[in-house]
């Protein structure tokens, strides 16, 4: 068995195929991890006249049907993609914002605590990891942490 389109899922939940939701599904799967704001932005290029609550609401039926899910990567509005594309965690560095997707298992040890100790039972895909990239970490810092002087304290302290 296939599986079904984007259209046959749009059908059997109900809901019409429209031009605004294959331009909103478009935006989401060529921008990754988009705003509703970028997103918008995107489908007005094609079809001037959308808005960004015609955007908000057509996201809200997508991922409802199942098409697309969001994430927060910060403060702010959530970031959506394709659902299909979701198995991965988001690390977001705060100092540029890049944002880069891993694979779930790198938090396979916490999932499985925070389920054995308190048993949560929690969904990596939603998880934000925010911290600092290679490109901008101080190299003083690598330095002496690849020379081990740092503990894990003073690594993640404020300097401000």
């Amino acid at each position: 068995m296939s599986h079904p389109t984007w259209r046959e899922e749009l059908r059997a939940r109900g809901y019409r195929v429209t031009p605004q939701r294959q331009l909103v599904l478009e935006a989401v799967r060529e921008l990754e991890h988009a705003t509703p704001d970028a997103i918008c932005t995107e489908v007005q290029k094609t079809a001037a006249g959308l808005n960004l609550s015609t955007v908000y609401r057509t996201l809200d039926v997508l991922e409802k049907v199942g098409l697309i899910t969001h994430t927060h990567l910060g403060p702010g509005a959530p970031a959506y993609h394709l659902a299909e594309e979701a198995d991965h965690l988001h690390v977001v560095c705060r100092d540029c914002g890049e944002v880069t997707d891993t694979a779930l298992d790198f938090a396979d040890s916490l999932v499985e605590r925070l389920r054995r100790d308190i048993g949560f039972e929690a969904d990596a895909r939603h998880l934000t990891v925010v911290g600092r990239c290679r490109g901008c970490r101080s190299p003083a810092v690598d330095s002496e942490t690849e020379r081990g002087r740092l503990s894990g304290a003073d690594i993640g302290a404020d300097t401000a």
